[in-house]
Parts: structure tokens; C-alpha cells; sequence
């Protein structure tokens, strides 16, 4: 990835008609620090609650945000883990304690996971959009789901740690931050976390802010984000994760060539 500027995607996570108000004073807080790209993570069926009132306002937002140049990515169909039992006690931690059983996809057998991720993209055409993207909730994704998405219709997904171009798996080293936003102390400490984070991570290719709805609790973390956003905006472009597969992908295939034009020049 040779000539790649280091890229910065800022993301909504868990966007429903019932996080909505949380979520707008997020994008409200990255806007005061500039108008950069987002991506919405979009919930179908947030917790299995059916259309209500505020469900119109929160798409018609979410149609103006599409319009202008924000991404609308598929975020699981509804955000809780309702898969077999986990196997062992660290699977238990990570899917029923860290996660608080809201890690969808990550005790799915592949049909299971086929039929949601159905759901997902028939759920979105039904508005007009199309995702590129899947993020499966808390980043856990079972052996079933990827086979799922070997061939389901989108361009990329993402874990903690890394970004995936589908359907071929290939990946780069993108780690998110995140703020825990259970607790005032959690808020603390997550915030310390990413301070002395940020400035190891210089080197990945792509650097991820995640954003949640419970994090519009604390004005401190607000503002800790934005000082954050402000301070990668010096050294990285901001960019929808979709934009992100696109030029990777394109770098990757423009360094296929190169390496294909270098190998026939030695063979001349």
C-alpha cells in the first residue's frame, strides 16, 4: 500500500429509531470539529421492537445524511445474541459479560446467519439503499457467519482489530477505538486506553473511532472525541469505510500491475 495516505473512519454504531436522539447529538459533536464522512451502522430491528412513531424521522435523517455523502452499513438485524450456548467460559465472557448478549453473529450456524443477513439487505432495499458493508454487532462473527458472508452481496467487513475486503478475506491491520460508556469509571479509563493508544497506531493504514449511543451520556467523552478527531484529521483522511474498500481495493490492484509490469521487464 505504497503511496496510500493513512486513512480515518469515524462510525455510529447500533443507529435505530430508538438510539436516534443519542445518535444525533454524536453527529452533532463530530460536525462542531468538521464536516468529515460517517458511516451508520444500522440496526434493522433494534432489539425486535416493532415501527413506531419516531421511525419515519430517523430514516428521512438518515436518507438526507446518505444524500450527502455519509454511508449506511448493515449493523447485524437485531443486535442480540439469541445463537447456541457458548462452549466455553472465555466464549461466555466475550458473548453474555463484555458484550452483554448483544453479539448477534457470533453464535450463528451459516444458515441462520445467511437468513439474517437476508433480512438485513431485504430490509434496506425496501428504503432504497444498498449496503456495501456488514459489521456484525461487538465485532463477533462465528465460523458460520464467515461462510455467510463468502456469499452475500457486500464489499467489506470489519472485527476489532481489522478490515476485510470480501469475498476474497483479504485484510489490513485497522484497529477501532472505543469508549466504554457503561459507567462513568469505564468512560474514564476507556478514554485514558485510547490516549496511550493513538500514538502506537501511527502506522495502521486505517485507524477506526467508534462511536456508540451511550456514549452521548458523558460530556466528557464528547469532548475527548473531538479533541481525538481533531488531532488524526492533522495526519489522516477522513473517509466512509465503503470509500476505504474502494481505494484499497484500487491499491491493491494498481500494485497487482505494477508487480506484473516489474516481473515482464526482468523476463525482457
Amino acid at each position: 500500500m505504497d503511496g496510500f495516505k493513512p486513512a480515518l473512519c469515524v462510525s455510529i454504531h447500533d443507529v435505530a429509531p430508538a438510539t436516534w436522539p443519542l445518535c444525533e447529538k454524536l453527529i452533532d459533536a463530530v460536525g462542531k470539529v468538521a464536516p468529515i464522512p460517517l458511516t451508520f451502522l444500522v440496526v434493522p430491528a433494534w432489539h425486535h421492537r416493532c415501527k413506531g412513531a419516531s421511525d419515519d424521522a430517523c430514516f428521512a435523517a438518515l436518507d438526507a445524511h446518505r444524500e450527502h455523502g455519509d454511508e449506511l452499513a448493515l449493523h447485524g438485524y437485531t443486535h442480540l445474541d439469541e445463537g447456541r450456548g457458548p462452549d466455553c467460559p472465555w466464549t461466555y465472557f466475550c458473548r453474555h459479560i463484555y458484550t452483554q448478549g448483544e453479539g448477534e453473529f457470533a453464535g450463528l450456524g451459516a444458515r441462520q446467519a445467511r437468513r439474517r443477513l437476508a433480512w438485513g439487505v431485504e430490509w434496506f432495499a425496501r428504503r432504497g439503499w444498498t449496503p456495501d458493508g456488514f459489521v456484525a454487532p461487538a465485532w463477533l462473527l462465528s465460523d458460520g457467519s464467515w461462510d455467510a458472508l463468502a456469499s452475500a452481496p457486500f464489499r467489506y467487513t470489519t472485527t476489532f482489530s481489522r478490515f476485510y475486503l470480501l469475498p476474497q478475506r483479504h485484510s489490513v491491520f485497522a484497529p477501532a477505538l472505543v469508549y466504554s460508556a457503561r459507567s462513568g469509571w469505564g468512560s474514564t479509563v476507556s478514554r485514558c486506553v485510547n490516549d496511550v493508544c493513538a500514538p502506537m497506531l501511527r502506522s495502521a493504514p486505517l485507524l477506526r473511532l467508534a462511536l456508540h449511543p451511550r456514549d452521548a451520556h458523558y460530556p466528557s467523552t464528547l469532548l475527548h472525541c473531538q479533541r481525538a478527531i481533531e488531532k488524526l484529521l492533522q495526519t489522516r483522511d477522513a473517509m466512509t469505510k465503503s470509500a476505504f474498500a474502494l481505494h484499497w481495493s484500487a491499491a491493491q490492484h494498481d500494485d497487482h500491475w505494477h508487480g506484473l509490469r516489474s516481473a515482464a521487464g526482468t523476463a525482457s
